[in-house]
C-alpha cells in the first residue's frame, strides 16, 4: 500500500508512477489500472488466507463485492421536504440539505431524514374530536384555558400553535419531547401576555396583538432551548369569560353597547345642533355689524348735512331761516287740507269748501 510520502512525491496511492507520461505525450498522472488494483488486494488477502490460489479466488471476489456494496451503502437521498442528520457512532455531527449525499457506511455513520416542512399543530385549552376520541365537537380543558388578566379578571381562552422543524439536528438531540416542550412554552407565553392585558381588549380588538406577542415569546424560549423549532403562527380559537359568569358578562356587554349607542346618538345630535347654533350666531353678528355700519353712516351723513347747512346759515342767516321755515312747513302741511285767503282782500270773502268739492268730483268720476 502507498504511504504518506508517495502523495508528497506525486505518486499514485496504487503504485503507478507519478508525474511522467504514458506514451501518449500528455502530462499529468496515469489513471490507475483496475486489474493491478485487484491483484494488489488479492495479494494482501492471500497473506491471511490458507490454501492454494485456485480455491481462494471465489472468496476474494466475494469479499471485493461485499466491500463495494458496503462502500455504496453510504449513499442516501434527502427529499425536498426533509433534512439529513448524520450520526457518527450515534453522536450527531452535521445536517445535510435535500439531494444525493454520502456518509461513511454503517456502523461508522448513519443518516436520518426527518420531515422539516410538515406543519405541526398543538391545541391548548381544548381538545378536538379526533384527540379526545369523540365523534364530534371539542372538549374544554379548564386547567389550560383559564387565565388571570391584568385587571384581575378570569378569561377562558383556547388557542392553537403551528410549528415546523427549523434545524433537524437540534430538534432530534437537543430536546427530549418536542411536543411537550412546545406546549409548555406556548402556555407560559400566553399566560404572560394575558397577565398584562385587560379583559375588554382580550375579548374584542386585542386578539391579533396577543397572538403576535405570544408567538414572539414562544420563539425566544425555544431558541434559548436550542430546540430547532420554528413557530409559524399562534391562532386564538375562543376568548370568553368563565362559563359560570358568562350570562352576567353578556348583560354587561349589552349595557355597554347601549351606552355606546346612546353616546353616539348624543354626539350626532351635538354635531347637528352646535354647527347650526354657530351659524345662527355668526348670522346675528353679521347683521349687527351691518346695522352698526348703517347707523354710523347715517349719523355721519346727518352730521355732515347739518354742518353744511350751518355753514350756509352763517353766510346768509335770513335767507337760510326762511328756506328752512318753508321746507319745514312743506313737510308739516303736506297731508293737511288747506284753504288759502288773501289777507289784502277787502270785506268778507265767503268760505268755499274747496276740498269737499274736490272729493265729490272724484267720487262722481269713479261712478
Amino acid at each position: 500500500m502507498a504511504d504518506k510520502d508517495d502523495f508528497g512525491k506525486g505518486g499514485s496511492p496504487w503504485g503507478s508512477p507519478g508525474g511522467g507520461g504514458n506514451g501518449s505525450g500528455r502530462g499529468g498522472p496515469t489513471p490507475p489500472n483496475i486489474d493491478e488494483i485487484i491483484n494488489k488486494i488479492q495479494d494482501i488477502i492471500k497473506k491471511f488466507t490458507p490454501g492454494n490460489g485456485s480455491s481462494r479466488k471465489p472468496i476474494i471476489l466475494g469479499l471485493v463485492i461485499l466491500i463495494a456494496i458496503w462502500a455504496f451503502s453510504g449513499l442516501y437521498r434527502v427529499l425536498p421536504d426533509e433534512q439529513g442528520v448524520v450520526l457518527r457512532f450515534g453522536k450527531f455531527t452535521s445536517t445535510t440539505q435535500p439531494g444525493l449525499n454520502y456518509h461513511i457506511p454503517y456502523p461508522v455513520e448513519t443518516a436520518l431524514t426527518p420531515k422539516v416542512t410538515k406543519v405541526n399543530r398543538i391545541d391548548i385549552g381544548f381538545r378536538s374530536a379526533s384527540d379526545s376520541g369523540r365523534t364530534s365537537g371539542t372538549g374544554d380543558v379548564a386547567e389550560e384555558s383559564l387565565m388571570l388578566t391584568g385587571d384581575e379578571n378570569i378569561v377562558n381562552i383556547d388557542f392553537s400553535v403551528f410549528w415546523v422543524i427549523k434545524d433537524a439536528g437540534k430538534f432530534l438531540f437537543k430536546i427530549q419531547s418536542p411536543v411537550v416542550t412546545v406546549k409548555a412554552a406556548a402556555e407560559t407565553a400566553m399566560r404572560e401576555v394575558i397577565a398584562r392585558s385587560k379583559i375588554q381588549s382580550i375579548l374584542t380588538e386585542g386578539r391579533s396583538k396577543i397572538e403576535i406577542e405570544t408567538q414572539e415569546i414562544i420563539q425566544s424560549l425555544l431558541d434559548e432551548y436550542e430546540s430547532g423549532i420554528q413557530i409559524t403562527q399562534v391562532q386564538t380559537q375562543k376568548a370568553d369569560p368563565p362559563d359560570e359568569v358568562i350570562d352576567a358578562f353578556r348583560d354587561v356587554q349589552a349595557a355597554r353597547a347601549d351606552m355606546e349607542r346612546s353616546k353616539n346618538e348624543a354626539e350626532a345630535y351635538q354635531n347637528d345642533v352646535i354647527p347650526r347654533a354657530r351659524g345662527d350666531a355668526a348670522k346675528i353678528l353679521q347683521e349687527a355689524e351691518a346695522y352698526k355700519k348703517q347707523v354710523v353712516a347715517l349719523a355721519e351723513g346727518e352730521a355732515s348735512r347739518f354742518l353744511a347747512i350751518y355753514n350756509e346759515y352763517k353766510l346768509a342767516k335770513r335767507v337760510t331761516q326762511e328756506r328752512m321755515y318753508l321746507e319745514t312747513m312743506e313737510k308739516v302741511l303736506a297731508d293737511i287740507d288747506k284753504v288759502i285767503i288773501d289777507k289784502n282782500a277787502g270785506g268778507v270773502v265767503p268760505y268755499l269748501p274747496l276740498p269737499e268739492l274736490t272729493k265729490k268730483s272724484k267720487g262722481t268720476d269713479t261712478q
